[in-house]
């Protein structure tokens, strides 16, 4: 027989070869039975209500009990940070314009570097016994630990995950670590959307949107940028790709617990700068070679940090330890560079922002600072704190600490911004070059560019800055860093498209081998056969005024199958016009080939293969013919298992306590 191509509609050929005075057009797919006005209406409604009240109210929870937990974790952590470093310690934090909530409660007027090294190693180590012995997948940044329980959890977390990692980033960042709290938010809003859906008892799908409303609506609180915060959410899982189907709840969310917490601590931007940001195109190139620039400073950041994990992996003794082997040394390294500082700018004390977040160090390098050296000297020191933090944040994420990964890339970079934007001005003598400007780019574009997140980067630094002047310029930067970056990840869980995430992969032949053919074959429906001596003449007519089929049984007077026809052979029947008057049926028969009603789907679509088929014969018990399954039964059996498949969201690999 002829090998198989790509076929005709079916039976085209066989009108165009056995009836050509009959030559019309394929008949349709038979019409079904009218449909009332009212039904047709309510397929094509502008509205569904039902929809919409389920969104709203779902998204209502998350943003509220975010917005809570954004107030208490934003509080606590702030205020601890005072109270130790700053009472005890005499360190004076370095906080951001919009940091400034309880700047100075307690003030101690004796600076004890001493105690530096000795805080950060036992909030880490009291951090590190948290999760290590009670939720170890609350250790480290959370970001990562949020994108794996999206692609392979079905975004489902234990219900401890919220609190531990809460609580230990309060332990972590409180007493000095050098990391954020928008990455343990990632995993905490994460870890209250997981519970939120399962208390709701919705289906998988749903439960993995509801945690990405969870991450949106934490970071949409505590970062203050709900719009940023909603796409971030939806954009971090992929390294090309993004979930779409979360972004209006996670925007619902976001707009929830933001109203929630600046109702607490009150409205305003993250950072000063300022009052406007002219656009200059002359300015462009600098701005691509600036974004050239940071991109090897990313690389620098990326393999810091993965030595410091593997060399931290190799310490002897339990995990719970290594965060504080991590504490100890970011204190004995920060207090040197404390020290070094405190004798060139003679300001005992005073914070640099290598402990803790970061940000105002980066506040520093958009606005200035009375204790910050003009020329030169400003350029240098703003690239030494910038490379001391790059080390910081490498002790603290590298080790283990309960801190994120977020604050340290934007601190990096703008720092980095405002040097090249101080450098800039001495070079080129431009009084238009505003080194505040580099600052936001560079911070949007480090961290877009290490987490493959370009435009939610690009938004939250709008709208940390509270001003979309550096649209333009960013736009460019983002770009060249992501296409720069496009290989390193901050992010190791990510997954390039929804294709290859295990979220949107269901396993067709596990679902096939749990389908029945008989659940699949369509009763009722009539099919042809032949008997062994039917004519070619006569196979061929009967076969034209067939709409589906492709195999054709060939059955005894006994109703038993003697073997089948395919169309192929039927093809060449056609073409060959003095071959009709000599054949039957029996002279072009194959081998019969058939499935039993208790078979499973898979072992059916195995049959076609092997046999180049697109339907196949079932039989009965007695071995008479009961029907033909065929590729498009298959199909619609496995859609309909697929979607039956999205089961409730409790259905967890883990202990859910």
């Amino acid at each position: 027989m002829r090998p198989r191509s790509t076929p005709l509609p079916r039976r085209a050929w066989i009108r165009q070869f056995a009836m050509p005075e009959q030559s019309s057009p394929e008949r349709g797919p038979a019409p079904g039975p009218r449909r009332p006005f009212y039904a047709l209406l309510a397929d094509t409604s502008p509205l569904d209500l039902r929809l919409i009240g389920r969104t709203l109210l779902h998204a209502a929870i998350i943003g509220a009990v975010a917005g809570v937990m954004a107030v208490l974790f934003f509080g606590a952590l702030e205020l601890l940070e005072e109270l130790v470093l700053g009472g005890l310690a005499g360190y004076k934090p370095l906080r951001a314009d919009g940091e400034k909530v309880f700047s100075h409660v307690v003030e101690s007027p004796t600076v004890r570097l001493w105690l530096i090294p000795i805080i950060p190693a036992i909030g880490a180590l009291l951090g590190g016994i948290l999760t290590a012995k009670i939720a170890p997948e609350a250790a480290g940044g959370g970001g990562n630990a949020m994108i794996t329980a999206f692609h392979h959890q079905g975004g489902v977390m234990r219900k401890r995950v919220a609190w531990v990692k809460a609580l230990a980033s309060i332990l972590t960042l409180g007493t000095g670590g050098a990391g954020g709290r928008e990455g343990p938010t990632m995993q905490i809003g994460g870890a209250l959307g997981s519970l939120v859906a399962r208390g709701l008892n919705v289906s998988r799908r749903e439960a993995r949107i509801l945690m990405l409303t969870g991450v949106a609506a934490g970071m949409s609180a505590v970062f203050r940028t709900p719009l940023g915060a909603a796409l971030l959410a939806t954009e971090v899982l992929y390294r090309d790709d993004f979930e779409s189907d979360a972004l209006i709840p996670a925007l619902l969310a976001s707009v929830v617990s933001y109203s929630i917490f600046i109702s607490v601590f009150g409205e305003s931007t993250l950072f000063a700068h300022a009052a406007h940001f002219p656009f200059v195109p002359a300015h462009l190139p600098l701005y691509a070679l600036f974004s050239l620039l940071l991109s090897l400073l990313a690389i620098v950041f990326l393999n810091t940090l993965a030595g410091v994990k593997k060399l931290s992996l190799r310490l002897p003794g339990p995990a719970w330890v290594r965060p504080g082997v991590g504490g100890l040394a970011l204190g004995v390294f920060c207090t040197a560079v404390l020290w070094f500082v405190d004798r060139k700018l003679n300001t005992p004390g005073q914070g640099i922002g290598l402990l803790g977040s970061g940000y105002g160090a980066v506040q520093v390098s958009i606005t200035g600072a009375s204790w910050l050296p003009a020329g030169w000297t400003g350029v240098e020191l703003l690239l030494l704190l910038c490379g001391a933090k790059l080390v910081a944040a490498s002790l603290t994420l590298g080790s283990g600490g309960s801190a994120g990964d977020f604050a340290p890339s934007l601190v990096l970079g703008g720092l980095f911004g405002g040097a090249f934007g101080r450098a800039a001005q001495l070079i080129l003598h431009d009084p238009r070059i505003d080194p505040g400007a580099f600052a936001l780019v560079g911070m949007g574009t480090f961290y877009g560019g290490i987490a493959h997140a370009p435009i939610s980067s690009l938004v939250m630094v709008c709208e940390l800055a509270g001003s979309y002047d550096l649209l333009v310029p960013m736009m460019l930067a983002e770009g060249i860093a992501f296409v720069a970056l496009r290989h390193r990840s901050l992010y190791s869980a990510q997954v390039p498209t929804k294709r290859e995430s295990p979220a949107h992969r269901v396993p067709m032949a596990d679902i096939l081998k749990t389908l029945l053919v008989r659940d699949a074959l369509v009763e009722g429906r009539t099919f042809c056969t032949f008997a062994p001596a039917t004519r070619a003449s006569e196979m061929l007519h009967r076969v034209a005024d067939t709409s589906w089929q492709d195999v054709f049984p060939v059955l005894d007077p006994g109703g038993k199958m003697l073997g089948i026809i395919t169309s192929e052979s039927l093809r060449v029947i056609a073409s060959e016009r003095e071959l009709e008057g000599m054949t039957v049926a029996a002279d072009i028969a194959h081998p019969p080939v058939s499935i039993a009603p208790d078979d499973d789907l898979r072992t059916a679509v195995e049959s076609m293969q092997s046999n180049t088929l697109r339907e196949v014969p079932v039989i009965d018990a007695a071995g008479r013919l009961i029907g033909l399954l065929d590729e498009a039964d298959i199909s619609r059996a496995y859609l309909l298992a697929t979607a039956k498949l999205q089961g409730p969201a409790d259905a967890t690999p883990f202990s859910s306590r």
